[in-house]
């Protein structure tokens, strides 16, 4: 790869300030870098325990990644046209596959393995997002985006889910029908509460999560839809849209939007080595900011 450059742009940053003596969201001075330009479309961001960033760059069917070192490389391609991901605690990186409409586990020698593909014995529509909790079970939206890779043009499954993946992996079930594009996927660390965003409807949604699995208790978390999100240590939820990123509070106020300058941003998560900074990713680009907040994807 040929190295990058961080490109500062000076954005109108919006906050919205709130009853707090907490320090505001972005330090003070921060402005958006732009790591690289160098993709088709950036997706999929995580970070692993060391502070690492993986994301995507589906069209060119291949995982990247961000070290802490600065330097940017190729993890892996191709990468089963690789779209959302998340690490485990054991340090496995799972995939949304959706070139065969696969959910993938990644192990630290790169050993790939198929978790599944279908749902009573049909297809899934295309695994797109996913959380993982420490115990090894997993939710994963299932929205149905026509891919050009794909031999098949209607959607496979009657509609389109939220699904749970129980520890041992043997159990697949749906948790959420009645959302018209599930899509962005968050929990809390205590493994309580699930956010999910209906990008079909311009809506996201908070559940609390049972010990089966089950989803209960939606409430309306905000009146925005998302593709990707993540939290941060306050709590507060950041969204991705054609707006860039916006963060909510726990209360579901909007607190903060950060514009990239790209028609359409797909992803976010924190990184960085104390997990302080905002990696953003945007069309044909990745993006970073400082915070005075961490993440909590580790």
């Amino acid at each position: 790869m040929k190295p990058s450059f961080l490109i500062a742009f000076i954005l109108p940053i919006t906050l919205t300030l709130a009853q707090s003596t907490e320090p505001p969201l972005v330090k003070e001075g921060a402005t958006l870098q732009k790591i690289s330009g160098e993709f088709k479309f950036t997706e999929g961001p995580i970070s692993d325990k060391a502070g690492n960033v993986y994301f995507t760059d589906q069209p060119n069917d291949r995982i990247m990644v961000w070290g802490i070192d600065g330097k940017l490389s190729t993890y892996m391609q191709p990468s089963g046209r690789a779209n959302g991901m998340y690490f485990d605690h054991k340090g496995n990186l799972w995939v949304c596959a959706d070139e065969k409409n696969e959910l993938w586990i990644i192990d630290k020698n790169k050993k790939v393995t198929v978790v599944l593909n279908k749902y009573e014995e049909k297809l899934l529509n295309g695994p797109n997002d996913l959380w993982v909790l420490r115990n090894g079970s997993a939710y994963f939206t299932d929205p149905f985006y026509d891919r050009p890779w794909w031999e098949h043009h209607d959607k496979p499954q009657d509609v389109q889910a939220v699904y749970y993946l129980s520890k041992n992996h043997k159990t697949l079930k749906r948790v959420a029908t009645d959302l018209k594009q599930p899509n962005g996927i968050v929990g809390t660390p205590d493994g309580k509460r699930l956010y999910v965003a209906d990008i079909g409807g311009s809506k996201t949604y908070r559940y609390d999560i049972n010990k089966s699995g089950d989803l209960t208790n939606r409430i309306l978390f905000c009146d925005m839809g998302s593709d990707g999100m993540t939290l941060d240590n306050r709590g507060n939820l950041y969204l991705t849209n054609k707006a860039g990123v916006t963060a909510f509070s726990p209360e579901g106020k909007q607190i903060l939007n950060i514009p990239t300058g790209e028609g359409w941003t797909a992803n976010v998560c924190f990184g960085g080595k104390d997990y302080s900074t905002l990696f953003i990713t945007a069309s044909k680009g990745l993006y970073s900011i400082e915070m005075n907040v961490k993440g909590v994807n580790p």
